[in-house]
């Protein structure tokens, strides 16, 4: 009965220890997510400058208020709002954790510049 005891403590101490590594995993894996739907977003950007040599202006913030990306469909977007400005020659483009990950900001722009908070689990993309 001891041993079972023994094991069942130390089963619960190993747990007690791999879940909040394994959530700070899931999170990360979801911001690196959420980069690479901006980056993909970015493309579109850059390929409507090519075609119109303008990017398309956007002032209301939201990317769906935007007709030109409306297949775009972002696979984090169930974790992270994302919000595009722009004007005829510069954009930004941001992602804003949602719940668990409401300290995380991600944001490119037109000159491909970077930026990634600290919570996200990575500062560089």
């Amino acid at each position: 009965m001891v041993e079972l005891m023994i094991t069942l403590a130390v089963a619960g101490i190993l747990a007690a220890v791999a879940l909040p590594s394994y959530s700070s995993y899931v999170n990360k894996s979801r911001a690196k997510g959420a980069s690479a739907d901006l980056a993909a977003l970015a493309l579109n950007m850059e390929n409507n400058f090519q075609l119109q040599l303008k990017y398309p202006v956007n002032a209301a913030g939201t990317v769906a208020s935007n007709t030109n990306f409306k297949a775009w469909s972002p696979a984090q977007s169930a974790y992270f709002n994302y919000t595009l400005v722009s004007t005829a020659s510069s954009y930004t483009l941001t992602a804003t954790g949602k719940d668990k990950l409401s300290g995380c900001n991600l944001t490119l722009d037109n000159l491909n510049t970077r930026t990634a908070s600290s919570s996200c689990g990575f500062t560089t993309w």
